[in-house]
């Protein structure tokens, strides 16, 4: 009896412990098999014994976790998202606001917890030559069930070789090359349209470009949009394209190379947030007004961009979209459901801030 002088609860010391596979079991007394059988949806599970075990599950309150997923033998409801190791690294330790990796964790975690999934992640560093046996254990080690890579692991042809020749079903974020797995990407030549378009729509002629780093194959189609849109104007782009690696001290150089154009330019389209960092910091650097004397466009739109003098205008990578119809691809395709034979495009958008404007007139 209570202290109230009602009937004690038997299942009140239970539920201030975790309950476990092992406790619906014994409740609604079947193996702990069957009740993996049922939390997976699994065939050949009889009516009654189904009911048993969903009100064994609806009293205890029990939440199923991923080693009583794993009891079917059949899924371990895990997907792994792999990036670049010293790239990330290196991003963590400059602490520069850089958010791709919380765009797409943000994009990756909200998806896979709609279908009961969840998404681990892990660095591995593309130019190791141990990748391959490195990428062996942690597909051992984790077992999961879909691998999402991002650039340029989505291109590695060591990396994506491994997965296919596993059996792994993958996502490719970034690429749009043919071969295995599913490519996704953000309308790259779009955008780099999109950024010369919007400088050219103020009234610049002397658009420079400022390309990444050549190892990721979204720096070339970049660059193919904004040459693709000043051709499209009759612009010239001779000279006005510096190469950089997505690194300040590229951006920099770049800028600097630009800016010393016996007819300099007038806009410069950074490709990512750092290198026009970069820009930025010549520009000041050089007595330079922005964007009076210098219109300036970046691509990402980290949240550092927002608190620069004066605020970036840039294009908004939709990481956290990718990411999440990279996980809805994994998932569909593990059900056997239709996914898209072509490259599946995510368009980008333009948020304009204080950096940009019509050139001022000579």
């Amino acid at each position: 009896m209570s202290k109230d002088g009602g009937q004690a609860n038997p299942l009140a010391g239970r539920r201030r412990q975790q309950v476990t596979i092992r406790h619906v079991a014994a409740d609604a007394g079947v193996s702990l098999q069957t009740v993996s059988r049922v939390i997976n949806n699994a065939p050949n599970v009889r009516p009654e014994v189904l009911q048993r075990v969903q009100a064994s599950i609806d009293k205890l309150g029990y939440v199923p976790s991923i080693a009583a997923q794993r009891l079917s033998g059949s899924r371990s409801y895990l997907i792994l998202a792999l990036n670049d190791r010293d790239r990330t690294i290196a991003d963590w330790r400059e602490r520069q606001g850089a958010d791709w990796i919380d765009q797409m964790l943000l994009g990756g975690m909200l998806k896979v917890a709609e279908y009961g999934y969840r998404l681990m992640f892990e660095l591995v560093d593309t130019h190791d030559d141990h990748v391959e046996r490195e990428l062996r254990a942690t597909l051992a080690a984790l077992q999961p069930d879909g691998v999402i890579l991002t650039p340029p692991h989505s291109e590695n042809a060591q990396i994506t070789g491994l997965l296919e020749e596993v059996g792994m079903i993958f996502a490719r974020i970034g690429s749009v090359q043919a071969g295995a797995g599913i490519a996704l990407s953000m309308d790259e030549e779009g955008a780099g349209a999109m950024a010369t378009r919007h400088l050219a729509d103020l009234g610049h002629r002397r658009i420079g470009f400022i390309s990444g780093a050549s190892e990721y194959s979204l720096s070339k189609r970049r660059a193919t949009g904004w040459r693709s849109e000043m051709t499209r104007r009759r612009l010239s782009t001779k000279g006005l394209f510096a190469r950089g690696d997505f690194t300040f001290e590229s951006g920099v150089a770049a800028t600097k190379a630009l800016l010393d154009l016996p007819h300099r330019v007038t806009a410069i389209v950074a490709s990512n947030d750092r290198m026009a960092l970069g820009a930025l910091a010549v520009a000041h650097e050089r007595g330079l007004e922005i964007p009076e004397d210098l219109s300036l466009l970046s691509f990402d739109n980290t949240p550092v961009v927002r608190f620069t003098r004066p605020p970036l205008t840039a294009i908004d990578q939709p990481v956290a979209e990718l990411a999440a119809e990279a996980v809805e691809m994994i998932i569909r395709s593990l059900r056997r459901e239709d996914i898209p034979n072509q490259p599946l495009i995510v368009e980008a958008g333009l948020v304009e801030r204080q950096s940009t404007a019509p050139p001022t007139p000579e």
